[in-house]
């Protein structure tokens, strides 16, 4: 499934930035709230069972994503949103506040954080393997072009990769999000070890640190679908 993510153009009202410099990015904007599962299981099936949530914000597709390695504590998980529009998201969240008490969602879950994430290249939106690294960027247009390159240089060599970039808006301490997503842990095994194989695709992603000052962490993650409106 493809979340339609065309250009649009945006009002800037907050920063000087000339608005060509954003004509190639895609529309549409993510919520998430970051919880600790007392039961990873039973809160997934929870959700996949009650819509109401996610019908009250006004979500177009939402989902989880279980963190399985690099874990920050057990029970590592989010909940995801996606929306048309940063105004869409902006909206959403004020209409459910996931921090206020919750019988029902307290036996299931503690809320760690939430945060609105905006993506800055195209991508598919098709869930899978993925592997998350959360970056420090000194130029987040540069490094989302090279990750655009990347994806097409992956794709050209056999690889069915999905690569997504994203921006934090009102995530705290939360820094840019790049996730490489396949279909399969044994694809996403096959591009690490073709990486370290010397695959000419890795000289792209070698030569895109240079816009990274820090990589704040590395999760792997099992992502799904679990809501789309009707």
């Amino acid at each position: 499934m493809k979340f339609k993510i065309h250009n649009i153009a945006l009002i800037i009202t907050s920063f000087l930035i000339p608005l060509s410099a954003f004509s190639d990015i895609p529309n549409g904007a993510f919520n998430t709230v970051h919880v600790k599962a007392k039961n990873v299981d039973r809160y997934v099936d929870y959700l996949k069972n009650n819509r109401e949530v996610f019908e009250l914000v006004g979500a177009d597709i939402s989902g989880v994503c279980i963190t399985k390695s690099g874990h920050q504590y057990p029970g590592e998980l989010f909940v995801w949103n996606a929306f048309e529009s940063i105004e869409a998201a902006y909206v959403g969240a004020q209409k459910y506040d996931p921090t206020i008490p919750n019988n029902q969602f307290s036996k299931l879950r503690e809320v760690k954080y939430t945060a609105t994430f905006k993506p800055i290249k195209e991508f598919e939106l098709k869930p899978g393997h993925e592997r998350l690294w959360r970056m420090k960027l000194n130029d987040w247009r540069a490094f989302a072009d090279m990750m655009t390159e990347l994806e097409e240089a992956l794709r050209a060599e056999g690889h069915n990769v999905r690569i997504g970039v994203f921006y934090p808006l009102g995530g705290g301490t939360e820094v840019f999000h790049m996730r490489g997503i396949t279909d399969s842990a044994s694809e996403s095994g096959k591009i690490a070890d073709a990486y370290f194989a010397g695959a000419e695709f890795g000289k792209i992603w070698d030569a895109s640190m240079q816009y990274v000052d820090e990589i704040v962490s590395e999760t792997v993650e099992e992502c799904e679908i679990i809501f789309t409106k009707n």
